[in-house]
């Protein structure tokens, strides 16, 4: 299976045209050789009418191309009349999206005032319990009838009324019926979608695209990849456009490492046809990160095909993450890199002389090795490799500084060679192969973020280096938050926070901070803030504790999957939530 034309040269994947509102008085076509798409979602109640337009403009405003609104009732889904028609007055005819997810209803409603219905396939036609069921292939069948019999008068109404449709699952709320047979796993997210496709295709409805999204950023890189091959299998016509985004990536600059690890590194791949980056901040920031973050993509890809490239198979399978094999070896003193050890950190002698005076002896966040006191060998992947040089796979080896290749072409091209020759030497991974002027640091953190990210997605890497970010204390960090969003070594508390929007049941923003200053100091601990149980349970899957908002007012506490406790006062909610880190053997008392 095929995900992109080349993991060498970029190429974007060609999707057909959905067109969304009239792109005469500003609407957008998505896919085709139009430039990705920015959207975003405001976030106050639906029947707030006021307070959702004046969101609404000031999106747009940033230059937000598609507002998508939460519509969790038929009575919320009617009331986008007014919003729509509010805007239209103010002359803004930018798109609206509803957000469906357990009320068919309200998706029937919400299509006859808003150019766009997203529907997940897991919460539409499903209701979700953890139930662990056997199906018989009878029994399966007569589920996707059930299913069918739900989805069709959508997409009948959308056909007529010239509506598009996304279809998007979600890592954290798959049926049980995939589940079951599937298992939570990139494969269950595609199929819940294809099913819904292949509905819309019986009706010739074709105005639809797709996402994959989770927090993880490994699990969603395999999503989409695995999505747009079997889309590739199914045949040319099934060329339907892709939305990007990571749900639930949280706020501050891990929120913007996860997204960019899991939308850059896609992108990059050549993916993806409209983005959203989801913070748990307001919805006006989350405009200049995906502008930002696409402005990167020309850097970050290679497209001249005049120089030589091998057509081998790359050295990693792009679907199952697995980290390659190599021996461990001594990085520095009473350091070990490679092997099952974690991925090490490296700093520069510059960055080192800067940092180490302020370092504590029980700091988490310390450099791990000096680059240039390393035993490293550089090489050019455009090159042979000189076998001489690589006479045991204990040689730690890394990119040449100057090779003409972007980094992420680089490296994947530096394993494969390695493969070729039957080296499983380590390797230091470097966010950039050229000495730049100074980067502003969000666009550093970007950088590097994608680099490393899709990288480390692929299994490469056993050290990194960040030099794009010239600040000596920012550097190291970022270094440290990249691994962590990565999923490959943890040294504080892990947070899966979701975006705000009219579903959420309490404030976001200052539930999490009130949650942060009291757990922040929990390595290794992870903590989901759910505003919502519409993905709470299962996107939270692999955290250690949850809270979701589960009435107004009112909090659930969860111990991954299982709920706990049940509407608690919020007012009372932090503490109970400590306590039950408590009970769980999980807390440890603040230095």
């Amino acid at each position: 299976m095929n995900y992109s034309e080349s993991p060498w040269l970029y190429s974007r994947h060609r999707t057909r045209e959905v067109i969304v509102g009239d792109p005469a008085h500003g609407g957008v076509i998505i896919g085709g050789d139009h430039p990705v798409v920015v959207q975003s979602m405001i976030t106050c109640d639906t029947m707030d009418t006021a307070a959702c337009v004046q969101q609404t403009l000031k999106l747009v405003a940033v230059g937000c191309q598609l507002v998508r609104i939460t519509a969790p009732t038929v009575k919320d889904a009617a009331n986008l009349q007014r919003i729509a028609a509010e805007l239209r007055t103010r002359g803004c005819f930018v798109p609206l999206v509803a957000d469906i997810h357990f009320k068919p209803d309200a998706a029937l409603e919400a299509a006859r005032w808003v150019e766009k219905v997203r529907v997940n396939p897991g919460n539409y036609a499903d209701s979700k319990k953890f139930a662990v069921k056997e199906y018989a292939a009878a029994q399966y069948a007569a589920e996707l009838v059930r299913i069918e019999e739900k989805f069709t008068p959508l997409v009948k109404l959308c056909k007529s009324l010239g509506r598009a449709i996304r279809i998007g699952t979600n890592h954290g709320s798959l049926s049980d019926r995939i589940m079951n047979r599937y298992g939570d796993s990139p494969l269950g997210m595609v199929e819940s979608a294809l099913e819904f496709a292949r509905i819309a295709r019986q009706q010739d409805f074709h105005h639809f695209l797709f996402s994959m999204k989770s927090s993880n950023p490994k699990v969603m890189i395999e999503c989409y990849r695995l999505l747009v091959a079997r889309l590739n299998d199914l045949g040319p016509d099934w060329n339907y456009p892709i939305h990007l985004g990571v749900t639930e990536a949280g706020e501050g600059e891990d929120g913007r490492i996860k997204s960019a690890m899991g939308i850059g590194s896609l992108l990059c791949d050549g993916l993806g046809d409209t983005i959203r980056v989801s913070l748990t901040e307001d919805s006006q920031q989350e405009i200049p990160v995906c502008r930002n973050l696409l402005a990167q993509i020309p850097t970050l890809t290679f497209s001249d095909s005049a120089l030589r490239l091998p057509p081998s198979a790359l050295s990693f399978d792009p679907f199952t993450y697995s980290r390659r094999l190599t021996p461990a070896i001594e990085l520095a003193d009473g350091v070990q890199c490679g092997g099952e050890h974690t991925i090490r950190v490296v700093v520069t002698r510059a960055t080192f002389d800067q940092v180490a005076p302020k370092i504590t002896p029980k700091a988490d966040v310390k450099p791990e090795a000096v680059y240039e006191n390393l035993s490293l060998l550089e090489l050019d992947p455009t090159q042979e490799i000189p076998l001489a040089q690589l006479a045991s796979d204990t040689q730690l080896v890394t990119v040449k500084d100057g090779t003409p290749l972007p980094v992420i072409t680089a490296f994947r091209l530096l394993a494969t060679k390695l493969r070729q020759l039957d080296r499983r030497n380590p390797i230091l991974l470097k966010d950039c192969l050229a000495i730049e002027p100074a980067l502003p640091a969000p666009i550093a953190l970007l950088r590097a973020s994608v680099n490393f990210g899709a990288l480390l997605a692929d299994g490469i890497g056993d050290a990194i280096l960040v030099r794009g970010e010239t600040g000596a204390g920012q550097s190291l960090r970022l270094a440290f938050n990249i691994l962590q969003a990565a999923g490959c070594r943890s040294f504080k508390t892990d947070y899966v926070a979701c975006p705000s929007c009219g579903r959420t049941l309490f404030n976001l923003q200052t539930v999490t901070a009130r949650i942060k200053a009291r757990t922040e100091h929990l390595k290794g601990v992870k903590i989901a803030i759910m505003g919502c149980i519409v993905n709470g349970p299962g996107e939270m899957a692999d955290a250690d504790f949850g809270y979701v908002g589960g009435a107004p007012g009112k909090i659930n506490l969860y111990v991954g999957r299982t709920p706990i406790k049940f509407n608690l006062p919020e007012a009372q909610a932090v503490d109970r939530l400590v306590d039950l880190i408590r009970e769980h053997g999980k807390w440890v008392d603040p230095d």
